[in-house]
């Protein structure tokens, strides 16, 4: 029948996908290149690639300016994103009312990874690109990474290396097609679409692009600033099969760590009781939001070269020219958000019965289009509570991180966050291993989840915040 209506044939499941991908995060020394080649090639690109960032004052800015009326920052096509005010109300944490900055991008973006097998193995089409927030000019980032108005070409440039593959993919295979949240403290209900697509044809490989495994890049997330945030949450979106992965963590970690993906492994809490765990916050808790002038925004000071708050504390607007060779257009200017302080991004884990579970925290920020999303154990900036003379408030389990023995942190990286949006934000991702009584769940916004729940809940939108994604991703390819 299908031959005759011309519809294809329905695809069988891939009973072996998993054991592919496992095949894939095992193979570190790589069958085309080791984890230092793909460094130095990152190295070389950079010196090829010309990138100067210049921090300038708001008038400098070439097509973006304050609206009359609002106040607000926007570009002149009305195209790619605005910063304006937000309006918040809440009844979790210390503060029940705000105003503040927010950066609302209303159009969805594209994060995809391409991936081809060679020699028997996955790999990932990577790319070494420059963002002007970066702090160290190139990370790896997706085979694609760009916005509606990056790939419709509302700036006039070039079109986007590789956007068909993600765009019409009939003759490839589909891993992961999934929405996903953005930062909700930076930025007012925004998503991308989060994707992975298997090719099985020939793909020309551009200067920019290489082919890596997964066991290569997960040994790169423990280099400070070399993957970027937004290959980091592609790769948390990777269908689970990772077991065995795990060979200088030590037996028994490893052996949790591949329990803790399985779906028949016992866990503290059964699926049913997690949704209804999650379902519970967002009925709890309360939040409302709402949009206003950037101009109406209290208890922040502008001035030429910044918006920030009376404080000093949590971030501040601020405007760049950029000057480039590797990108659509050669040059232009934008605002961008500047946080202060080094975050503190840190999932606790413990061995319950050989299944390890991580403590995710039920978390409520403005920007999100629900009301609450799964964080790590602790998301903070520690600065920003000592600036606000607010000590008294440190989130839980925050100084248990800090002092956290050495031999129980199992990963401890710092990692660099959205650069096209954000300049020179870092947090220090951590992964500390707690005694198997270690409690925490006694807090209603906390609960112990297996890997693989957190896997099941990452085929879905707006379950898990995108701090907690890139921390899968890096507690997945633990070595």
């Amino acid at each position: 029948m299908s031959s005759r209506t011309g519809t294809p044939p329905l695809r069988k499941p891939d009973q072996v996908l998993r054991h592919r991908l496992a095949r894939s995060a095992c193979e570190v020394a790589g069958t085309r290149h080791t984890p230092g080649d793909v460094l130095a090639w990152m190295d070389e690109r950079a010196q090829v690639q010309t990138h100067e960032v210049e921090v300038i004052a708001f008038d400098e800015l070439d097509r973006w300016g304050f609206d009359r009326l609002t106040g607000n920052i926007q570009h002149d096509t009305g195209r790619f994103f605005s910063v304006q005010g937000l309006s918040v109300e809440t009844s979790s944490g210390s503060v029940g009312s705000w105003t503040q900055p927010i950066i609302n991008q209303p159009e969805i973006g594209i994060l995809g990874i391409l991936v081809k097998e060679f020699d028997g193995v996955l790999h990932c089409l990577m790319q070494a690109k420059q963002e002007p927030g970066n702090v160290n000019g190139v990370q790896l980032s997706p085979t694609v990474q760009a916005t509606r108005s990056n790939y419709t070409q509302a700036h006039g440039g070039a079109a986007v290396p590789y956007l068909d593959y993600f765009r019409d993919f009939a003759q490839h295979r589909v891993l992961a097609d999934v929405l996903q949240s953005e930062q909700g403290t930076w930025f007012y209900r925004k998503r991308n679409r989060n994707m992975i697509v298997e090719v099985d044809t020939e793909v020309e490989l551009l200067d920019d692009f290489q082919w890596v495994t997964l066991g290569q890049l997960n040994a790169l997330l423990a280099h400070d600033d070399a993957v970027n945030m937004d290959a980091r949450t592609v790769l948390s979106c990777m269908p689970a099969g990772f077991e065995g992965a795990h060979d200088t963590v030590g037996d028994g970690l490893a052996e949790a760590i591949a329990r803790s993906c399985d779906a028949y492994a016992g866990s503290i809490s059964s699926s049913a009781e997690v949704l209804s765990w999650i379902t519970s916050r967002q009925s709890e808790h309360q939040i409302s939001t709402e949009l206003i002038p950037l101009r109406s925004v209290r208890n922040w000071r502008h001035t030429e070269r910044e918006i920030h708050h009376e404080s000093g504390g949590f971030f501040s607007v601020m405007a760049v020219r950029v000057k480039t060779n590797s990108r659509e257009v050669s040059g232009w200017t934008q605002p961008l958000i500047q946080p202060h302080g080094l975050g503190v991004v840190a999932m606790l884990v413990k061995n319950v019965d050989g299944v390890l579970h991580a403590l995710v925290n039920a978390r409520v920020e403005p920007g999100y289009l629900d009301v609450v999303e799964l964080a790590s154990t602790v998301q903070c900036s520690p600065e920003t509570y000592t600036k606000l003379g607010m000590e008294q408030h440190r989130p839980p389990f925050l100084d248990h991180v800090l002092s956290a023995e050495p031999g129980r942190i199992l990963f401890d990286t710092v990692l660099s966050e959205e650069g096209g949006r954000f300049y020179h934000a870092r947090n220090r991702y951590m992964v500390i291993e707690v005694a198997p009584d270690f409690g925490g769940d006694e807090l209603p916004d906390y609960r112990w989840l297996t890997l693989h729940q957190l896997n099941g809940l990452l085929q879905h939108s707006r379950y898990v915040n995108v701090e907690a994604r890139s921390l899968i991703a890096c507690l997945r390819g633990l070595r």
